[in-house]
């Protein structure tokens, strides 16, 4: 059924004339993606699982035992391949399917929650790179002191990039022996972790550009030809929200304008989102949650080693491998615990008589 209704897409986009008005070929557009990230794991899983077969069917005979090891690698692999997807069919928020900007921002605590913020950027960055996710550090603002950073902005991109990465939104703690310190003293820092999905240009969003207020700076760090000799970077605050992104990644100025923009789109549509969501909550008498300054997660290396979540309670006393990049159980515990709330909530709605069933198209 999803098949046949991506192919009826693909031929009205292949028409003459589709492209002349994208307000009426957004909708087929917007489906369409929805529908590849739908399809395209299913296709992946059907591959792996045929090739699974295949390695076992030559593991049973003669002669094919030294095989066994490799079928039992390929079936490992589908069995946490089925349990991604099952999670990813799940997601039902507009922008799931999206990729990702991940702003990771030093809390109180100087040059510790520096060191802290530039530990995160690696853990996601090794996180990205394990997971077929593409990652590009598109701004940052170093510590001078620490070699830490103050701020970092990443663009992840792949399937589900937000849908997987919106679980890290909130203040990550660290406990740790601090490694500035002379006397070796246990210190707590904090960084926050702020995901939004990167929208595209179709989707209809108007911003007064007599809100905004745009700087013009030299780009610092490593780079091109005209970095640090020309103002190319650009910072834009958004006066109403007092929203702030920034970007020196690019080339030009323009072009580090232009990817503000989209940073700063993202962000108010999200804004827009949560709003909504909290409303909802109110009227059906839930209690908001506060989300940035809200701790979600402590990652505590000494006196002992655990990484605990706050709201699933899901935790890892691997603190290295998770630094390293291993945090799909926190995600997947996330999300399962989301989905289990939507579920209770929707039971809820059909017993009192206020409906259930799938939400409405």
């Amino acid at each position: 059924m999803l098949e046949k209704e991506r192919a009826e897409i693909e031929v009205r986009m292949a028409a003459p004339g589709f492209w002349n008005d994208l307000g009426k070929s957004r909708p087929d557009i917007e489906r369409l993606k929805i529908l590849r990230s739908r399809l395209d794991p299913l296709a992946r899983l059907d591959k792996e699982f045929a090739d699974f077969e295949a390695t076992l069917e030559l593991a049973r005979e003669a002669g094919g035992e030294e095989l066994l090891p490799e079928a039992a690698r390929l079936a490992l692999k589908l069995r946490g391949d089925v349990d991604r997807f099952d999670l990813e069919v799940t997601f039902s928020g507009k922008y799931d399917h999206v990729n990702a900007y991940l702003l990771v921002q030093a809390g109180t605590g100087g040059t510790e929650s520096c060191d802290w913020a530039r530990m995160l950027v690696r853990m996601y960055t090794r996180f990205g790179e394990q997971n077929g996710f593409k990652v590009t550090q598109i701004d940052s603002v170093a510590d001078d002191t620490s070699g830490g950073l103050r701020s970092a902005t990443l663009q992840v991109e792949g399937p589900y990039a937000y849908g997987w990465l919106r679980a890290e939104n909130g203040v990550h703690r660290l406990i740790r022996i601090s490694p500035f310190d002379a006397n070796a003293r246990r210190q707590t820092s904090f960084a926050s972790v702020d995901a939004s999905p990167i929208i595209e240009d179709e989707v209809e969003l108007e911003i007064d550009e007599s809100q905004l207020r745009i700087d013009k700076f030299r780009a610092g760090g490593a780079g091109g030809q005209h970095v640090n000799k020309t103002e190319s970077a650009v910072r834009v605050t958004h006066l109403p929200t007092g929203i702030v992104v920034q970007c020196q990644n690019e080339r030009s100025q323009h072009m580090n304008l232009a990817a503000c923009m989209k940073m700063l789109k993202a962000k108010l549509i999200t804004m827009q989102e949560e709003k909504r969501e909290a409303e909802l909550k109110q009227l059906s008498g839930e209690k908001t949650e506060i989300g940035f300054g809200h701790q979600i997660r402590t990652y505590t290396f000494q006196p002992y080693q655990l990484v605990k979540d706050h709201r699933t309670s899901h935790e890892s006393g691997n603190v290295d491998a998770v630094m390293d990049g291993d945090i799909g159980g926190f995600l997947e515990a996330h999300l399962r615990a989301k989905r289990k709330d939507g579920n209770k909530k929707e039971g809820e709605r059909a017993a009192d008589g206020r409906g259930g069933g799938p939400p409405a198209k």
